[in-house]
């Protein structure tokens, strides 16, 4: 992988992440760079069950994938910001 796809992956996870906290209803008490992991992983998982559903290669924006992308984003932060709420 070269220096341009880390930045990229980057980027696109600071969008999937931010848009996956904007999904999850309250305040989710986790840094910012947790929310871009979430969201890299999130876009890596969500790239590769869009490709097992045949989803992952259209003409134009890949709504699908994208949905998916945010939606494991907003349950990996529900689940990391449930997770660090209960820590006493």
């Amino acid at each position: 992988m070269e220096i341009s796809g880390i930045i990229t992956a980057i980027i696109i996870g600071l969008i999937i992440g931010a848009l996956g906290r904007l999904v999850v209803p309250g305040k989710q008490n986790i840094p910012i760079w947790l929310t871009i992991v979430i969201g890299i992983v999130a876009a890596l998982i969500g790239t590769l069950i869009a490709a097992g559903l045949g989803v992952a290669e259209t003409g134009g924006i890949d709504w699908i994938e994208l949905l998916i992308q945010v939606v494991l984003a907003a349950i990996g932060v529900s689940l990391v910001a449930g997770i660090r709420g209960r820590r006493p």
